[in-house]
């Protein structure tokens, strides 16, 4: 059985509260292609209804001072809500870029742990080597010091029966 554990990104969402939600939404859709071809297309629609169609009973006559006011409203609290989604972005990109610094430290802190590792193993080897190189160079000499002697008695056994033959 595995078990789950929160990402930063998943903590985070799970901490926002309502107000920082509805934020998040409303900057997603009103900076959107559809939110600018709808607000067009209710606009033509309000001209349209008060200028042909209750020409002469028009609830906001042209130079349409309601749609005027409607606007100014809707520019307003629009300013206040990307400001607010704005700031949270920014404490967004804060959070991700403290998250990145630490696990930035951590990475730089194990791989220091693996350069000490590896400096120790490298170590290791040196000593080993030095080690199998004066081995060798012991059994070298043994070896050499044994064939000296082996042909030093070989010798001296031929010189003992060439003796041998020569004295009858």
């Amino acid at each position: 059985m595995s078990v789950h554990h929160k990402t930063w990104h998943e903590k985070h969402k799970a901490s926002l509260t309502s107000g920082q939600r509805a934020a998040d939404v409303l900057r997603n859709g009103m900076g959107s292609w559809p939110f600018v071809g709808g607000f067009i297309g209710f606009m033509l629609i309000w001209a349209g209804i008060n200028t042909w169609a209750l020409a002469a009973e028009a609830w906001d006559p042209y130079p349409y001072i309601l749609l005027n006011l409607l606007l100014s409203m809707l520019a307003g609290l629009q300013g206040a809500i990307l400001l607010i989604a704005a700031k949270r972005q920014d404490a967004i990109s804060a959070a991700m870029a403290q998250h990145d610094f630490d696990t930035n430290l951590k990475s730089k802190e194990e791989i220091e742990m693996l350069m000490a590792i590896n400096a120790q193993q490298l170590e290791i080897l040196q000593e080993l080597r030095a080690v199998a190189t004066s081995e060798a160079n012991e059994s070298t000499d043994r070896a050499v010091t044994r064939e000296r002697r082996d042909t030093a008695s070989a010798t001296e056994g031929v010189q003992s029966a060439a003796e041998g033959v020569q004295r009858p």
